[in-house]
C-alpha cells in the first residue's frame, strides 16, 4: 500500500472541502482547510519524502472565475515535483498535454468520458489517442446505492447510470494505467472509509488503485491494508497535520511504506 498525498485547489488556494459541498454555483463549497501556502510548497514537501503518484486536482470549472488562478496553483506544483504527481479536473484531450509538459505523470479524468449517464467509447479513445493509456488515470468516483457503488461525474455533482464493480474495471483496464476511486459520501468528513468499497477493490490486481474518503485515524489505515489486501493504495487529506487535522504526515508515509 501506497500513500498517495493529494493536493486539491479551490479557488485559487489549497483546500481540504466536504467533497460532496462542492457546486459550481458561485464556486460554492464548505471548507475543512484553507491553506496559506501555494501548491508549489506540498509538491516540493511529497518530493522530500519520495512519494510519487499523489493528485493535483483543480476544482474549479473552466466557466468559473477562479479557474486561471487554480490551474495557475496546479502547473506550479507539477514544476515543482516533475514526474512525481497526477493532475485531474477538467481534463481534455485539448489541454491534457500542457499538464504532461508541465510534469504531470498521468492526467485524471472522469467527466469527459461519461455521457448521458455512461461512459462514451469515443471520448475515451480520443484521450488515450491523445496522451497515451500510460499516461491515463480514470477516476471512477462514486456514491453509495442501495444496490452497488455508482459513477458521479462533473466534480462529483452528477450521478451516472455506471456502478463500479470488477467487470467495469476489467472493461476499462486497456484504456488506462490506473484507476482513482474517491467514497464521495465520505470524502472529506473525516468519519472513517467506505469499507465495503474497499472490499470490492481488494479483488483488482491488475493495475493500480488509489482510494480515497473518509481516512482519519490510524485505525481506518490499518482496517484498509487488510481490507484491501495490502493492494490498494490510500490517499489521505482533510486529517493530514499539513492540512489542519491530527494525523502526522510523515508518521502516514512510514506506516504505508511497511
Amino acid at each position: 500500500m501506497q500513500f498517495r498525498p493529494c493536493i486539491d485547489i479551490h479557488n485559487g488556494k489549497v483546500k481540504q472541502i466536504v467533497g460532496s459541498s462542492l457546486k459550481d454555483e458561485g464556486d460554492a463549497a464548505l471548507d475543512n482547510f484553507v491553506s496559506e501556502k501555494g501548491a508549489e510548497a506540498y509538491a516540493r514537501l511529497f518530493a522530500e519524502h519520495h512519494l510519487k503518484g499523489g493528485h493535483v486536482i483543480l476544482l474549479n470549472p473552466a466557466s468559473s472565475e477562479h479557474y486561471e488562478a487554480t490551474k495557475a496553483q496546479a502547473l506550479a506544483a507539477l514544476r515543482a515535483y516533475p514526474g512525481g504527481l497526477q493532475a485531474g479536473g477538467g481534463i481534455r484531450p485539448d489541454n491534457a498535454e500542457e499538464f504532461l509538459r508541465a510534469g504531470a505523470s498521468h492526467v485524471i479524468v472522469t467527466s469527459y468520458v461519461f455521457r448521458d449517464g455512461k461512459m462514451d467509447p469515443e471520448r475515451l479513445s480520443e484521450m488515450v489517442k491523445a496522451v497515451g493509456k500510460e499516461h491515463l488515470v480514470l477516476d471512477l468516483s462514486c456514491r453509495k446505492k442501495e444496490d452497488g457503488y455508482v459513477i458521479v461525474t462533473d466534480r462529483w455533482q452528477k450521478e451516472t447510470k455506471t456502478y463500479v464493480n470488477l467487470k467495469l474495471l476489467e472493461d476499462l483496464s486497456d484504456s488506462c494505467d490506473e484507476y482513482l476511486i474517491h467514497a464521495v459520501d465520505v470524502e472529506g468528513k473525516s468519519g472513517g472509509i467506505e469499507g465495503a468499497l474497499v472490499s470490492l477493490l481488494s479483488d483488482w490486481e491488475r493495475s493500480p488503485v488509489t482510494y480515497a474518503g473518509g481516512v482519519h485515524s490510524m485505525d481506518d489505515l490499518k482496517a484498509l491494508k487488510e481490507l484491501g489486501k495490502n493492494r490498494i493504495h490510500v490517499t489521505v487529506g482533510s486529517a493530514l497535520d499539513i492540512y489542519g487535522g491530527n494525523l502526522n504526515f510523515a508518521e502516514i508515509a512510514r506506516f504505508c511504506e511497511v
